[in-house]
């Protein structure tokens, strides 16, 4: 499997990545106290995604830690760390960098599949359609629908943690550039306003991140 979140990420970000729920991820007791309820599935997929954010805190040199959820269910992570989550099917991965050296960062990443019947109008605007209608016509291959779904929450996680304000999928509008990079333009008055990020498509996966 090819590490296509490292290859996204600038200097300073740490990340670690999983394809599975198969290696022991211990958990915290205030970490396991959010699962009450979960079955097999969700608990795996929580685990791993906190083995793979403790293991890219540890490059940073921090020690293991509970990582629980804060306001609106982002992570809670140790002061002086930004940092992000993601999992999917066949995947889990979490990136951190020192606050300072990386000021936001939002990571996400989806199954290479179209998106479900119905989601793309619920998504997008009109002019973003006709983008991906354009892509499509030039790499008919390439699931772009699901790219720009992916972009569009990645822009959330990187918005979030700097405003605590809900941002809905209508709110940032995304251009894709096929060379691996991305824009997102968000609603007027809104601050940041815009945000800038990369992709990579690998192993039935699509990966963004943004980092500044």
């Amino acid at each position: 499997m090819s590490t296509l979140l490292a290859e996204i990420l600038p200097a300073g970000v740490r990340s670690s990545e999983a394809f599975d729920d198969l290696t022991p991820a211990p958990l915290f007791a205030a970490e396991d106290a959010l699962l009450a309820g979960a079955g097999p599935k969700r608990r795996g997929e929580f685990a791993t995604v906190r083995r793979c954010a403790r293991n890219a805190l540890s490059q940073l040199g921090f020690p293991p830690g509970p990582l629980v959820r804060g306001t609106g269910g982002a992570p809670v992570w140790p002061g002086g760390v930004v940092g992000s989550m993601t999992h999917c099917a066949g995947y889990r991965a979490a990136a951190v960098a020192r606050a300072g050296e990386v000021d936001v960062l939002g990571i996400d990443a989806e199954p290479a599949e179209p998106l479900p019947r119905g989601v793309l109008g619920l998504v997008t605007a009109p002019d973003e359609r006709a983008h991906l209608a354009e892509l499509a016509d030039d790499a008919p291959d390439m699931c772009w629908d699901r790219l720009l779904f992916c972009a569009k929450e990645a822009v959330y996680k990187a918005w979030f943690p700097l405003t605590e304000k809900w941002l809905g999928f209508r709110d940032a509008t995304v251009e894709i550039d096929p060379g691996g990079g991305f824009s997102a333009e968000l609603r007027p008055g809104a601050s940041p306003s815009r945000f800038a990020g990369r992709w990579r498509a690998g192993d039935g996966l699509i990966v963004v991140a943004i980092a500044a």
